[in-house]
């Protein structure tokens, strides 16, 4: 039996019909993969998954990824929180996560997906959203992409960081600064033959452009990207589990209070294949 799915949107998501014992068992592992290529994003209705299911469910789609930080100590679970004494080392750097990225922008190999799960709830804002980079590449003019194709662009934590903290002090600039400052092409060539854009709040700069002029392209594509028919935006409710394609989606949070306990739960897949150039 195949796989049965809703489109979300047009241009991104896809909510699976699927019983939790089969998604589970990697019943389905290839057809999820597919699906989470084409459609960027994969929502999960009443799975109500315990933390050894979602791992398991993670794990069937990749390599799991394990111990990135230290709470992801136990198999790969990151619990996602502002709450300092849950994850003070996450809580540090979770300000970034309220404007556009991609996870693992200073990694050889990015992150291939992420499956999230609540654990409780904000009872306003905290919706997550997504983006679909693929899809908004593809839009794009043909004489545009091209010209993209030629660039690279730098990224740093520094860059991710800074407006998300704008009374960060000495330590914390120095933390930043020591962390890789990789180019990347700003078009990835993927080993599917499709392509997208590299963008995230960590790229800095276009190597070899003016700064003014670099600003102002990061900053259109950002707003071409973000644009209303590329965006999904996910209302959780308890029992979801919601996953993504890392490298061809930027997502964010939205703002919620932050003393409200929200907290989920998260497993990572390991990155398969480096940002490449198109050839």
């Amino acid at each position: 039996m195949s796989l049965d799915y809703t489109e979300l949107k047009p241009r991104i998501g896809a909510q699976l019909h699927a019983d939790k014992t089969a998604l589970v068992s990697g019943e389905y592992a290839d057809e999820i993969r597919a699906l989470l290529v084409e459609r960027g994003v994969l929502l999960v209705r009443g799975a109500n998954m315990d933390d050894h299911e979602q791992r398991e469910f993670t794990r069937s789609l990749g390599d799991l990824r394990l111990g990135t930080f230290k709470q992801e100590g136990e198999e790969g679970l990151l619990k996602v929180t502002m709450d300092k004494k849950e994850n003070p080392e996450y809580a540090a750097f979770f300000p970034g996560t309220f404007f556009w990225h991609m996870d693992g922008t200073y990694d050889p190999l990015p992150p291939f997906a992420t499956t999230l799960s609540p654990r409780v709830l904000s009872p306003e804002g905290g919706q997550t959203e997504f983006a679909n980079t693929y899809a908004a590449f593809e839009d794009l003019p043909a004489d545009e992409q091209a010209y993209l194709e030629t660039l690279q662009v730098v990224h740093t934590m520094h860059a991710a960081m800074f407006h998300a903290v704008p009374d960060a002090g000495a330590e914390e600039y120095a933390t930043w600064l020591g962390y890789p400052q990789p180019a990347y092409p700003l078009v990835w060539q993927h080993k599917s033959g499709r392509k997208s854009l590299v963008l995230s709040t960590s790229g800095s700069h276009v190597v070899g452009m003016h700064p003014a002029d670099s600003r102002d392209l990061l900053d259109r594509l950002m707003r071409h990207a973000t644009q209303e028919q590329y965006v999904y935006r996910h209302e959780w409710e308890m029992g979801d589990v919601v996953m993504w394609d890392n490298t061809g989606t930027m997502h964010r949070v939205r703002p919620y209070d932050p003393d409200c306990g929200r907290q989920l739960h998260r497993f990572t897949l390991n990155g398969e294949e480096a940002i490449t150039a198109v050839a």
